[in-house]
């Protein structure tokens, strides 16, 4: 049976959240932002977009699980990218996407019309999932940073992402932004964790990744320092290129959040009587998830139409 679902009263959409390595997919109740199933594979064996197309589709269909009030799906996908059309614009990694209508060959693959296929930044989708459900729950100005090999950022207000506007760098990215002789990712990134962490442990030192930097720091005082140097240096950038937004919250996500308790006492030092609060993510790798929904929300009570929107569950079993 074809289910009738309407653009104004849907229940559920599948989110994607699209990584260099791996792509993850959930199913999120759209009242709550509750995700109930989700799925995950790896992008290592995709070479073609009419495979990561199939990708897309068997993950949907996994973390559909036969539900069939499902109203469409929305993706949280890394930049460059045109949201608005649909299409990759990153040439840099999977470049296979590059120019290709994601959004109308996903749409035919699943039996829905284009405008039940939605797009935004992984940064944005990461903050909104913690704005809707996670650390930043119900905030009114909020930013995300997720740390990682890279620095993402994501710049909210009143549960809206937002580009430009006062306190907002050009684009919401801060990873270019200039800072203290060289960049914001050049400060923040796990390159420079371990560089910072191999001058201190001496030539001869191993190369380490920053896991197993943060799992040393109990016993280990040079794995203690980069990390209260670093943030340090990430309590610099609050202060001097976030605050500006003036949120009343930031939370910190990304692969290094998951060893905040090593480095937010001394970025809180820096921002002492700021006014707002930095927090690690809750919701961690289910963030971009959660946030697609919040997305996709916010993006149907913008839209006004006089004709449902009846997607067909044919692509869904």
């Amino acid at each position: 049976m074809q289910a009738s679902v309407t653009q104004s009263n849907p229940k559920h959409v599948l989110t994607f959240d699209v990584g260099g390595s791996h792509v993850s997919s959930g199913l999120c109740r759209l009242s709550d932002l509750q995700l109930l199933s989700t799925a995950r594979e790896s992008l290592h064996n995709i070479h073609s977009f009419s495979e990561f197309i199939d990708l897309l589709h068997r993950l949907g269909l996994r973390a559909g699980n036969g539900e069939p009030s499902i109203t469409g799906a929305a993706l949280a996908v890394p930049g460059p990218f045109d949201h608005d059309a649909g299409v990759s614009l990153m040439q840099h990694k999977l470049q296979y996407l590059y120019q290709q209508d994601l959004r109308s060959a996903l749409a035919a693959r699943f039996g829905w019309q284009p405008q039940q296929v939605r797009f935004l930044n992984d940064a944005a989708a990461y903050l909104l999932g913690e704005i809707g459900a996670g650390a930043a729950l119900g905030a009114e100005r909020a930013v995300g940073i997720t740390l990682g090999t890279g620095i993402g950022s994501a710049f909210a207000a009143h549960g809206r992402h937002l580009t430009s506007g006062p306190g907002v760098p050009p684009g919401g990215e801060i990873w270019n932004y200039p800072y203290a002789g060289a960049t914001v990712e050049d400060l923040l990134s796990t390159r420079r964790l371990q560089t910072d962490y191999a001058a201190l442990a001496g030539p001869n030192a191993a190369p380490r990744e920053v896991a197993a930097i943060a799992a040393s720091a109990p016993v280990d005082d040079h794995a203690r320092q980069v990390f209260s140097l670093f943030g340090t240096h990430l309590g610099q950038v609050l202060r001097d290129v976030i605050a500006p937004f003036h949120p009343g919250i930031v939370v910190i996500g990304g692969g290094i959040s998951r060893s905040a308790s090593l480095f937010l006492p001394a970025a809180q030092a820096e921002i002492r009587g700021l006014g707002f609060r930095v927090v690690p993510s809750t919701l961690l790798d289910r963030a971009p998830l959660v946030g697609a929904a919040h997305f996709w929300r916010e993006e149907s009570t913008q839209v006004q139409t006089t004709s449902p929107l009846q997607p067909s569950t044919a692509g869904l079993h």
